[in-house]
């Protein structure tokens, strides 16, 4: 059985064989090729629980719309349905979901509760964002940047503003996939120290640079995400926008990278803060392409764990 509960906890070959699987499946949509479409209905006959602790646009449709296009059902299910963690255990409603579904995908806000689900579910767990890590959305991404510029070895990624859990799983990447990433933004968001060591072991080349325009020089695909959360009280967001204001990603900043690097948002974006929207809507912007891709990401990991 396979999980896929992070990209560093993943072997090397399986993710590129996720990324490869995730092109052919979209290729194949794109063609209606009959015979190809029916090659994707690997959830034929299975149930699929989707447990949303957090709120969801892009996890919740790309996850409910794929496994319907594979063949299967989903049961969607909230934090506020479940209650997980709270009387019953985790490991318990990990056993208990075991015993109705085929795979489980849970988007949550504590670590802990992914891995304890994953230690004691029976089916194939699913990791669709905890507070520290984001897995499919980079998959998502990587997907989308050799659709457009070929394969991402070698490649220099910049991370614009926080360092917050797309940032990790962006670092857990650059070991596995063999690119450089470089980290922009103010020292108090720093991406995790153990998360920087890990890509530089394995050979990516991690940098920290306060300077936004020295960082992005160079650079093959700069990536931003939201400055705030959701659940951040009113007082955390200016602080959060008075420290990352410098990190805005515009045309000045795009114009120092140069015009052949790309720009990523896992959205939802805040337009005219983190990022402009001359830049969203521009030429070197392929978050829509990106956004898309969260489908055929995730039904290619889907089969991956099916697959175990």
């Amino acid at each position: 059985m396979n999980h896929f509960l992070d990209i560093h906890k993943t072997d090397k070959d399986a993710l590129r064989a996720i990324i490869d699987s995730a092109a052919d499946i979209k290729n194949a949509r794109a063609g209606k090729a009959k015979a190809a479409l029916d090659a994707e209905l690997p959830l034929k006959d299975r149930m699929v629980a989707l447990i949303f602790e957090k709120p969801s646009t892009r996890t919740r449709t790309s996850f409910d719309v794929g496994v319907r296009q594979m063949g299967g059902q989903t049961m969607v299910l909230s934090g506020a349905d479940m209650q997980l963690g709270h009387g019953e255990t985790i490991a318990d409603t990990a056993r208990v979901m075991s015993r109705y579904v085929d795979m489980i995908m849970i988007r949550t806000f504590d670590e802990a509760v992914l891995e304890e689900l994953a230690e004691y579910a029976s089916v194939p767990v699913i990791n669709g964002l905890t507070d520290r890590t984001h897995p499919c959305q980079i998959m998502a991404d990587i997907l989308t940047y050799e659709e457009h510029r070929g394969p991402i070895k070698g490649k220099k990624v910049v991370w614009c503003g926080d360092g917050n859990n797309v940032c990790a799983s962006f670092l857990h990447a650059a070991g596995q996939f063999g690119f450089d990433l470089t980290f922009t933004g103010p020292v108090q968001l720093d991406p995790e120290m153990e998360f920087v060591g890990l890509a530089r072991s394995q050979g990516s080349t991690i940098n920290i640079e306060r300077d936004p325009f020295k960082a992005v020089e160079g650079a093959d695909l700069i990536v931003a995400d939201t400055w705030v959360s959701m659940h951040d009280a009113q007082s955390a967001k200016e602080r959060r926008h008075n420290m990352l204001r410098p990190y805005q990603v515009n045309a000045d900043l795009m114009a120092a990278a140069g015009k052949d690097a790309l720009f990523m948002h896992c959205l939802p974006a805040h337009r005219e803060e983190e990022v402009t929207s001359e830049v969203m809507d521009g030429p070197q912007s392929v978050i829509w392409d990106e956004a898309e891709n969260r489908l055929h990401a995730q039904k290619a990991v889907m089969k991956y764990c099916l697959e175990g």
